[in-house]
């Protein structure tokens, strides 16, 4: 005798599960131009890589006899797979089953894809799709009681997921309408994208409605909305493109925090300089340049990966390698109030310098920043608050920093360019120009008795700027060593590869000494 029913048995129970919701929600989903699940884990892993598990849990209808007549499977799938042969979780919402509600799900598989990610350090991607959470108004009758967030039994897979984000690099994909805890799990993930189809809210249409705001999905939560807000870091046009993302925003970290980001062999010439590198900054202050070309002209050839593009555009942040080792880079976009910190750039900045921090990653930091934004805007944002605390997120990291002062440093803003009380690299542009406050608008504050009493205010006013002008040399700082070095902006590259090479072996694996900010 062998176990041949027993095995014929799990066979027609995984048949059962593979159909998901059936074949006429799996044809809606593709009507509708989105994917099943298990298609899109088979796209997102390496080539049959993708173990799951629990694959046969769910709802069973039995006949008289007790034999089992059909299996609706859990709308959660989840497993283990490889991206670029790197173990990873993977957890997926099945949309074909109750649109991915919870009423149709088994909370115990979601907690146990979260507490193998957090268990055995691997980072783990969250395909979202559905709503989540305690179910639907419905589930109050099918339950008979009303269910009370978080209460006896309900925590545990919120500790999970707020935890890994302090253990192992999180990503979540939003694959559709994201609703409730959905929009909540997408959110706690240190990188985010949706497709451009998709949309994401704390409560949909329907109950907004209740608010006499009539708005269909894309008005309510559409990728313009949630990029710009920062509730999402990137939207993108297919769900290929999403699962791209995806790899390559892991290519760059450790697996979790207790090991280091990888490097990688680079062809790309450390020592090359590039000559339009002289021309780029303007002569003219009042003149603006463009700070992306910079970015590309230093980092490995293609390296750069930026995150968060549409929120808190002042500052440019993501992924650069520097003779293939992997840092968190930080610029400015003098194109955006003239790289004015914003109280969203500086929402950006504590993130970002939060994620370098868990992740041993170093900082480089391209900067041109003439102070915090300043008017009435700025104040009702309470824009000092929080860039006091992107202040204490940069002064309380540990990770090496390299900062590039391409041009303008000015306040309190201009302090946090580097951490700090502990050593880090500096070096200057010649087009540099700092202070405590920009002399536009400071001169005529300071001096206004000297030029009112002048015979001609306007001469006056402009012998005094260029007066000071010549004092604002980064020579002058120089020379009370105010500022370490001023480089030819040529050397921009070689000078952070060397950097990069030299901080590689003081990155620390370890538990992460603060919680990791969404």
């Amino acid at each position: 005798m062998n176990w041949k029913p027993e095995l014929d048995e799990l066979a027609r129970r995984e048949a059962f599960a593979k159909e998901m919701g059936g074949a006429d929600k799996v044809k809606r989903q593709h009507d509708q131009g989105r994917l099943t699940v298990r298609e899109r884990i088979d796209k997102l892993v390496d080539p049959k890589s993708f173990h799951e598990m629990g694959a046969i849990s769910g709802i069973a209808e039995y006949d008289d006899k007790n034999e089992l007549k059909t299996l609706t499977p859990a709308n959660c799938v989840f497993g283990r797979g490889k991206i670029d042969k790197r173990p990873v979780v993977v957890v997926g919402d099945d949309f074909t089953v109750r649109g991915g509600s919870a009423d149709a799900s088994i909370s115990a598989k979601p907690t146990m894809a979260e507490q193998m990610a957090h268990d055995f350090r691997m980072p783990i991607i969250r395909v979202i799709e559905g709503s989540g959470g305690g179910g639907s108004v419905k589930t109050i009758e099918t339950k008979g009681a009303a269910n009370l967030p978080g209460g006896v039994g309900g925590t545990t897979w919120y500790w999970y997921t707020t935890t890994n984000m302090a253990r192992v690099p999180v990503v979540g994909l939003g694959l559709g309408s994201v609703a409730g805890l959905g929009a909540a799990r997408l959110a706690a993930s240190h990188y985010s994208v949706m497709t451009k189809s998709s949309a994401m809210f704390v409560a949909g249409p329907p109950v907004v409605a209740r608010l006499g705001q009539s708005l269909d999905k894309q008005e309510l939560g559409g990728w313009q909305i949630q990029t710009k807000a920062g509730g999402v870091d990137h939207a993108v046009d297919t769900e290929e493109e999403a699962f791209e993302c995806a790899r390559k925003f892991l290519s760059y970290l450790p697996s979790s925090v207790f090991d280091l980001p990888p490097t990688t062999p680079c062809s790309d010439d450390p020592e090359r300089s590039d000559e339009a590198l002289l021309n780029i900054v303007p002569r003219s202050r009042k003149q603006i340049y463009k700070m992306r070309p910079i970015i590309e002209s230093v980092v490995d050839k293609g390296s750069f990966f930026e995150m968060g593009q549409n929120f808190g555009r002042s500052v440019i942040a993501g992924f650069a390698r520097f003779d293939g080792r992997a840092v968190l880079l930080l610029a400015s976009d003098p194109y955006i109030y003239g790289g004015s910190w914003t109280a969203e750039a500086c929402q950006k900045v504590v993130r970002f310098v939060d994620l370098a921090e868990t992740f041993h990653l170093p900082v480089v930091y391209l900067m041109d920043c003439p102070g915090f934004m300043i008017g009435l805007e700025a104040e009702k944002a309470a824009t000092i608050r929080h860039g006091v605390r992107a202040m204490t997120a940069v002064n309380q990291t540990t990770v090496p920093w390299c900062t590039i002062i391409v041009r303008n440093s000015f306040g309190v803003a201009g302090v946090v360019h580097q951490p700090a009380g502990r050593f880090s690299m500096r070096y200057a542009w010649p087009s540099a120009y700092w202070g405590s406050l920009p002399l536009e608008g400071g001169i005529e504050a300071a001096y206004r008795a000297d030029i009112e009493a002048a015979e001609d205010p306007k001469a006056k006013l402009a012998e005094i700027e260029d007066r000071l002008n010549k004092l604002r040399s980064p020579f002058r700082s120089a020379e009370k060593f105010w500022v370490e070095e001023i480089i030819d902006p040529r050397k921009t590259r070689s000078l952070i590869c060397e950097f990069a090479r030299l901080a590689e072996p003081l990155r620390t694996p370890g538990v992460a000494r603060m919680a990791m900010r969404p």
